[in-house]
C-alpha cells in the first residue's frame, strides 16, 4: 500500500444511468490506484426510485433524505447494495480493478443509529473500526461500498451516501472525493471556485450563492475536514480525465480546507 492516505470516492446514482461517464471514471480510477489506495462508496437514489415505482410503492424525501418506511428497507437494500453494488464492481473490474463488494454494516467499519422516526429507517452513520477496509487495501482489493448500514439490534438502515462516505473516510483516516454531476462549487458566474475555508462557505451561503443540495454538501465537507484534519474535495464525474491529477497531489475540483 502507498505511504500517501487513501483516497475515499463517493460516487451517487446519476453515475449509474451513465455507462459512458461509468467507464471512463474506473479507467481513470485504475491510473489513480496504481499510485494510492482506493475506497469507493456509493448511493443510487434514482435506482431505489425506479424499483420502488415497479413495485407500485410511493416515495417521499423530508429535508432531502428519502424516508425509508420499514416495508420498503428490503427493496432498497437489494437495489443499493445488491444491484447498483454489483454494477459498479463488473465495471471495476473491467477496468483491472481487484473490486469487492461491501456494505456499511460489514466488518464494523462504521457505527450506525436510526436518525429521526420522521425519517423510518434512515441511519446515522459514524467511524467505527477501519481493519476490514485497511487490510484489504493492503492486500490490493478496491472495497466498493453501497451505503447500507445496520444498527445493534441487526435492523437494516439506509443511509446517505456523503454522510456514509464521510464516516468511512473517518474510520480509516482518508482523504475524500465527493462526486457529483457538477464539476465543483461553483460561483454567481457559474465558474469553478478553486477552494474554500469556513468563512468563504458563510459568506456565500448568505449571498444564496451556495445554496440547496450543494449548500448541505458543503458543509458536511467542511464538517468532515475539519474532524479528519485533512481537505475534502468537491468534485464531477462528468469529466473525469483531470482526477488523475490526485497522484501528483495536484488540486481539482473544488478543495474544502479544515476550519481552523
Amino acid at each position: 500500500m502507498s505511504s500517501l492516505s487513501p483516497i475515499v470516492i463517493k460516487v451517487g446514482g446519476a453515475l449509474l444511468e451513465s455507462p459512458a461517464h461509468m467507464q471512463k471514471l474506473f479507467e481513470v480510477a485504475a491510473t489513480i490506484a496504481a499510485e494510492r489506495s482506493l475506497v469507493f462508496v456509493h448511493g443510487g437514489g434514482s435506482l431505489v426510485e425506479n424499483w420502488l415505482q415497479a413495485l407500485g410503492k410511493t416515495s417521499q424525501k423530508h429535508n432531502g433524505l428519502r424516508v425509508t418506511p420499514a416495508d420498503q428497507i428490503e427493496f432498497v437494500a437489494g437495489a443499493l447494495a445488491g444491484a447498483a453494488n454489483k454494477k459498479l464492481v463488473a465495471q471495476a473490474k473491467m477496468q483491472q480493478l481487484n473490486a469487492v463488494g461491501l456494505s456499511l454494516a460489514d466488518g464494523d467499519m462504521v457505527s450506525c443509529t436510526v436518525m429521526s422516526a420522521e425519517l423510518g429507517l434512515v441511519g446515522q452513520a459514524s467511524p467505527a473500526q477501519g481493519k476490514v477496509l485497511l487490510a484489504l487495501m493492503q492486500q490490493g482489493f478496491v472495497p466498493v461500498i453501497s451505503s447500507i448500514g445496520c444498527d445493534e439490534t441487526g435492523e437494516l438502515l439506509n443511509v446517505n451516501a456523503d454522510q456514509a462516505a464521510e464516516a468511512v473516510a473517518q474510520s480509516i483516516g482518508a482523504e475524500l472525493l465527493l462526486l457529483s454531476d457538477v464539476p465543483g462549487v461553483l460561483d454567481a458566474g457559474k465558474n469553478l471556485i478553486s477552494s474554500l475555508n469556513a468563512k468563504q462557505i458563510d459568506n456565500l451561503i448568505e449571498q444564496g450563492i451556495i445554496r440547496d443540495g450543494m449548500a448541505v454538501k458543503v458543509k458536511s465537507a467542511l464538517q468532515t475536514a475539519t474532524q479528519i484534519g485533512k481537505p475534502v474535495i468537491i468534485a464531477g464525474w462528468k469529466n473525469p480525465e483531470y482526477l488523475a491529477d490526485l497522484t501528483q497531489e495536484q488540486a481539482v475540483g473544488t478543495t474544502i480546507y479544515p476550519q481552523s
